[in-house]
């Protein structure tokens, strides 16, 4: 279905209003839950209304003016999402593209996100824990474990959250000790291996002290076979503990010391062949038959991505009656250890595939990376308590983030022989290298946010950061890193050191109207940034570096938020229009004649999302409610320079001038490009529907629910160069859960369905790496998700 968004903001959203009073769409939770500490300073909160910090200050949802989704614990837990990546499942404004490993997975407001794997470029969706901003997007995939709420902020949200969020937040509440001796705990177990467990037990040690503890440990067996290994791949095992202390240290002073450490040892993410049409590959291979349903490897080496995090936090809260003034100190540290073979075959030496350049590095098992991050931040702010006339925050941040990137890789090529066949020792060639690159950041930001009553129910807002930052990136490669191997093409020895530094200013501005303490509309104006970047991969030119240049953003939004008395409706609606300029792009330079694979973080191109949203609750009785929401985000690119498409790289013509939306070449024998116009952004569906209805039943000995969840994603291209090969097309998963408690809830036992009806889908799409030429482009790789097909499991839950 092909649609042109031409409509004026005041007629879209109308209808997105209409639509929403007439087929309700997605809220926050059927049975919305209020979080104790925050709902203590805000005024005026109805039993079912939910309190947020989206804004860095208590304030009930209804009565923030921007587009954020709180989803609750209890929430989460009945829809079986268990870690951040999972969202994407009861949010439809939120998206992720897996890749090869969590350096270049990422998140996706509204179809933007970071499309690229270098370290030394900052997320465009920033994870917020405690308050706590991860320095890089690998450390935002984790588990959700005694959590209170997730909100999740959508657009540019730098004013507030600084220079790391200009797509927008995903901000994680994890809950605080409690009053009272608390203990709670689940079991999870489902179908291929999947174990689950978590508990938390929280309680006063003194009349002013408390403390809470929680842990969780996973094991979730891979989908994947790994033929030459005997081993299900794909799988992790994981565990965390958190730890938290509260001090009652005066009537008005609140002191909270956090400490989480959390490790996943995992061998994820092989990619499976879904399309083998060169007859060599398929002989190489070995037993595998290609499809989208392929969950089936040959390798002789299983990829893995191995991580370990701590977060350690020092929070104090000092009411001062009108306002409080908050000090965050902060530090963390994250380390990830990642290899992911690439010749993808059950070979243990080289073995000769022919002559051309690219294709025969027949073994290549050494793809070896580390990141290893600390970082320290302090945030000290002054927020306005409950609500006035004036509301505001004001406050100033500082963060050091150190971050070490080592790699190395190796590989063979076989030069003669008899084609799948071993390689002789004389005609085996090997390259290599390595890089040890470090990059350390100053960011220093003052910030301030207020909104202010004019008249009657109309808002002034108003907001302003100044930002300074600075980067030192320096490093080394060496090559080769075997005594008689060749220098890896395009990696020979460089070394060098390369400081860089910006001064930045962003804000927002708008206007909010407040019928009433239940309904209001809004719209405001963002001016976004994300920071300067810097290259830290192996194929990086230490020797003649240039910072990355900032990436900005100007954002508009127009919203709704309303809901009846009683709460049986409730609506969000927003409108919007994101203007991105100097991309922050990873552009392929890689050569497929000559063998040099080369990836160059830079600048390139403009784009654009908009769109709608609709969300709401309906509760037509006190037991059942229908949870639905409607994503519409039309995100395009203007881009110059990007690759072509492998398969049409051998006829690309000779054309002059700019020629848009054509693989062509500027010369002959150049290599061929192509520039895009207004063409979609890689891994954006344009639509994301979600419809969950559920019915609550509560007897005198029983409570029981039945929840089922319909998520539809349109269809999307998972490459940069939008490879017509790479599409996965539209898709609708369908979950089911039922389950039943003791009237006061300290039993519980849930039993679910993940993918009720077996849909298969991809979570990304490549062309195989082996033999992935001009010549034999056809042969792709994908990978996906454990729910891509039909599981089934149960938990069993104990509280006191």
């Amino acid at each position: 279905m092909k649609v042109i968004f031409r409509a004026s903001f005041a007629s879209v959203l109308a209808l997105g209003v209409a639509t929403a009073v007439a087929t309700p769409a997605f809220a926050q939770d059927a049975a919305p839950q209020t979080d104790d500490a925050a709902a203590a300073v805000v005024e005026d909160v109805a039993p079912g209304e939910i309190v947020v910090t989206a804004q860095k200050r208590a304030e009930r949802l209804q009565d923030v003016p921007l587009a954020v989704t709180a989803v609750t614990s209890d929430a989460l837990a009945k829809r079986q999402i268990n870690d951040t990546n999972s969202l994407v499942q009861a949010i439809p404004s939120l998206s992720y593209q897996q890749g090869a490993n969590p350096t270049n997975t990422s998140f996706r407001v509204r179809g933007i996100g970071t499309a690229l794997f270098g370290q030394g470029v900052e997320s465009s969706v920033s994870v917020v824990v405690d308050g706590v901003v991860a320095v890089r997007s690998a450390q935002g995939f984790s588990d959700l474990a005694d959590i209170e709420r997730v909100e999740v902020l959508r657009g540019p949200q730098g004013t507030l959250f600084g220079k790391n969020a200009s797509a927008g937040v995903i901000s994680v509440t994890t809950a605080r000790p409690s009053d009272d001796l608390e203990f709670k705990g689940d079991v999870t177990v489902a179908e291929h291996d999947e174990y689950r467990a978590r508990a938390t037990l929280s309680a006063p040690l003194t009349d002013t002290v408390r403390a809470r503890v929680s842990g969780f440990y996973n094991d979730v067996k891979g989908v994947t076979y790994n033929l030459g290994t005997q081993d299900w791949v794909n799988g992790t095992q994981s565990w965390g503990v958190r730890g938290k202390l509260e001090w009652d240290a005066a009537d008005n002073l609140n002191i909270l010391l956090t400490g989480e450490y959390r490790k996943m040892n995992s061998d994820c993410c092989a990619s499976t062949l879904i399309s083998i049409v060169n007859p060599l590959l398929q002989q190489v291979v070995g037993p595998i038959e290609a499809s989208r349903e392929n969950r089936t490897v040959n390798e002789d080496t299983n990829t893995y991505a191995n991580s370990k995090a701590q977060t350690y936090s020092l929070q104090a809260d000092w009411d001062l009656g009108p306002a409080t003034l908050t000090s965050l100190t902060a530090y963390q540290k994250y380390f990830l250890e990642v290899n992911q073979p690439i010749d993808r075959i059950n070979s243990t030496s080289p073995i000769y595939l022919g002559t051309a350049a690219f294709a025969p590095y027949t073994y290549w098992t050494q793809n070896h990376g580390i990141v290893d991050i600390d970082a320290i931040s302090q945030e000290l702010r002054l927020s306005s308590n409950g609500k006035n006339d004036l509301n505001y925050v004001v406050g100033v941040f500082y963060m050091h983030s150190d971050i070490l990137r080592p790699f190395d890789r190796r590989r063979a090529r076989c030069t003669a022989g008899t084609v799948g066949q071993p390689c002789a020792t004389a005609n085996v060639v090997w390259q290599s290298s390595a890089s040890s690159i470090r990059l350390k950041q100053d960011s220093i930001a003052a910030f301030a946010q207020a909104d202010y009553l004019i008249t009657g129910g109309l808002r002034a807002i108003g907001g302003v950061r100044v930002q300074y930052e600075k980067g030192t990136n320096s490093g080394a490669r060496i090559a080769p890193i075997v005594a008689g191997d060749n220098i890896f093409p395009g990696n020979p020895p460089v070394s060098g050191t390369f400081t860089a530094s910006d001064t930045a200013v962003t804000g927002k501005a708008g206007l909010q109207y407040e019928f009433n303490r239940n309904a209001q509309v809004y719209a405001t104006y963002t001016r976004g940034y994300k920071g300067l970047g810097y290259e830290m991969e192996i194929s990086a030119d230490l020797a003649n570096q240039t910072a990355v240049q900032p990436e900005w953003v100007n954002a508009y939004e127009i919203g709704f938020k309303g809901s009846t008395a009683d709460r049986s409706l409730t609506i969000a609606a927003a409108l919007f229009q994101s203007d991105y300029s100097n991309l922050q792009v990873q552009a392929n330079r890689s050569d497929p004649t000559t063998g040099v694979i080369q990836f160059v973080t830079t600048n390139a191109g403009s784009s654009r999302s908009r769109g709608f949203e609709i969300e709401a609750t309906l509760r037509p009785t006190d037991g059942f409610s229908i949870n639905a929401a409607v994503t519409y985000a039309q995100s395009r690119i203007n881009i110059n320079g990007l690759n072509c498409p492998i398969q049409q790289q051998a006829a690309a013509p000779v054309l002059t001038g700019t020629p848009v939306n054509i693989c062509y070449r500027t010369a002959a024998g150049a290599t061929p490009m192509q520039n895009l116009r207004n063409r979609a952004l890689q891994a954006s569906p344009d639509w994301r529907i979600n419809v969950s209805p559920r019915y609550d039943y509560e007897g005198d000995s029983l409570n029981a629910f039945a929840q089922v969840a319909v998520n539809f994603t349109s269809a999307q291209n998972f490459t940069a160069e939008l490879d017509p090969l790479t599409v996965q097309p539209a898709y609708t998963l369908v979950d089911a859960t039922v389950g039943i408690s003791t009237p006061d809830n300290r039993y519980s036992l849930t039993v679910f369905a993940k993918n009720l009806f077996d849909t298969n889908y991809l979570t990304s799409i490549g062309h195989n790496s082996l033999m992935s030429t001009t010549a034999n482009p056809f042969d792709l790789v994908g990978t996906y998700n454990k729910d891509a097909s039909r599981y089934f499991g149960a938990t069993i839950g104990v509280r006191f």
